[in-house]
């Protein structure tokens, strides 16, 4: 079986406050709080590979993730903020035919892979939630997908 640890961004601050670009609008301290406590919530030994939008606040959620387990972000546009979630899915989904896959996406993605896993067979609980900081984790096996299941953001 393999897992998909799916990842909604931590904390990043009031986006209309920030003067930047949006894509580089980085994690507050409370979103460093959340990224640092996803290393001993996410502790599956499977972990194989770490997927991130482009988005400076997503690459920054899953960096201590990936530098406690010796791996890369790599950063993938089809996780970014307003792209065509079926393509995200699929991306994914042929990573789970061999290896489990952290991915730190957006709230806008994240509920739409949600419901593309559901209509594949994943078993969702009733109420399906994705505030920042929070990981839905999705079991994958031969092609199907299984149940998946809720953590809420670290303490931070």
């Amino acid at each position: 079986m393999t897992r998909l640890f799916l990842i909604r961004h931590a904390h990043a601050g009031d986006r209309t406050k920030w003067r930047g670009p949006d894509d580089q609008r980085p994690l507050s301290e409370k979103g460093w709080r959340q990224a640092r406590g996803l290393v001993p919530l996410l502790s599956d030994d499977g972990l194989a590979r770490i997927r991130s939008s482009p988005s400076l606040r997503c690459v920054q959620t899953v960096l201590p993730l990936a530098e406690a387990r010796g791996l890369q972000v790599e950063e993938d546009p089809r996780l970014h903020e307003g792209t065509d979630p079926h393509e995200a899915f699929i991306a994914l989904e042929a990573d789970l035919e061999s290896i489990s896959v952290a991915a730190s996406t957006h709230g806008d993605l994240l509920p739409a892979i949600l419901d593309l896993a559901a209509d594949r067979g994943a078993v969702l609980p009733p109420d399906v939630l994705w505030p920042k900081g929070c990981t839905w984790i999705l079991d994958h096996e031969d092609g199907r997908w299984l149940g998946a299941r809720f953590l809420p953001p670290p303490e931070a």
